[in-house]
């Protein structure tokens, strides 16, 4: 019985795991950020005041990295976006993919436009 009741407590426990931990970018040698499945993480100039920009069209082609709940660390946040979800940001700066990229190492994004580049530390 104890068996049971300890096991049945951990999967509860197990299955309240914030997501934010699946989406949280990983930290390449060079300082690049990138997605758990290796995709190149990317800010947008035009965000301010810890705010997203980038919305409709734009958020199509630049998927925000999203989240459920707020990350843990004094660099990373999360930013409600006009729709109501959650953003991940680092250091105040919401995160993006790009739509361009087609596989894990793909920059196509970097320096688009002048205004879109990949995330680094």
């Amino acid at each position: 019985m104890k068996r049971l009741l300890f096991a049945t407590a951990a999967a509860v426990l197990l299955s309240h795991v914030p997501s934010f931990a699946d989406d949280m970018p990983v930290k390449k040698a060079d300082g690049m950020w990138v997605s758990k499945t290796g995709m190149s993480v990317y800010t947008f100039d035009k965000d301010s005041d810890g705010k997203s920009a980038c919305s409709g069209q734009c958020a199509q082609l630049w998927p925000p990295v999203t989240v459920t709940d707020a990350p843990q660390g004094k660099e990373w946040s999360a930013v409600k976006r006009d729709d109501g979800s959650m953003q991940l940001a680092y250091k105040g700066k919401p995160l993006y993919l790009y739509s361009g990229d087609h596989k894990p190492g793909d920059k196509a994004g970097d320096n688009f436009k002048s205004v879109w580049h990949l995330a680094k530390d």
